[in-house]
């Protein structure tokens, strides 16, 4: 499958690891596999030169207030209530995949990794031109994020198995279906054979 897919530059590429922070990852059957998976990817992305950037959902008190009921799936996270404050412990990066001082590190407060950031900005600064993206969920921060991103012109990898959803069909539709329109989809363990 990678034989059909261009390499990768490492000088202008960006692995995100998305809301893949405590309390996201708590609402899976099971954060095992990604978690794993998300650690080899950033393995990976290291040992190239690639850039690590992480994306965390996280709000300050007048933030999660603001939420309007009619935004169904932030009104929904917002009544998790004080869960989502950026000093809350569900909001943190697990210690496992932590970044490092040279990694780009945003904090979000809507769905997409764009709208609510700087990660345009920091992107832009390093010339980055191609993303691989790892998230949790898909059919949230990794389909926001193809949608937008695509739009802004990156090259986009999605790696599938470094991405999760609460439900698994719908997780394996967007992936098979929906996100290859925008992106390359591949595996974890086919990521090193890109690099250049």
């Amino acid at each position: 499958m990678t034989d059909q897919i261009p390499n990768i530059d490492s000088r202008t590429s960006a692995l995100l690891v998305m809301d893949y922070q405590t309390g996201i990852l708590s609402m899976l059957p099971d954060s095992t596999r990604p978690l794993s998976r998300v650690t080899e990817a950033i393995a990976i992305a290291r040992r190239h030169g690639a850039h690590v950037g992480y994306v965390r959902v996280a709000l300050e008190d007048d933030e999660l207030s603001a939420i309007p009921p009619r935004n169904k799936m932030f009104a929904r996270l917002a009544a998790m209530g004080r869960s989502l404050v950026s000093d809350s412990p569900a909001t943190q990066i697990p210690e496992a995949v932590a970044p490092q001082p040279e990694d780009i590190v945003v904090r979000k407060i809507r769905v997409g990794a764009f709208s609510t950031t700087n990660l345009e900005n920091e992107l832009r600064a390093r010339a980055i031109t191609t993303l691989i993206l790892a998230g949790i969920s898909t059919s949230g921060v990794v389909l926001s994020t193809v949608r937008d991103a695509a739009d802004r012109d990156y090259r986009l990898i999605v790696l599938a198995d470094a991405c999760e959803d609460p439900e698994r069909a719908v997780h394996d539709f967007l992936l098979e279906k929906i996100l290859p329109r925008q992106a390359d989809v591949i595996s974890v363990a086919e990521l090193e054979a890109l690099f250049m």
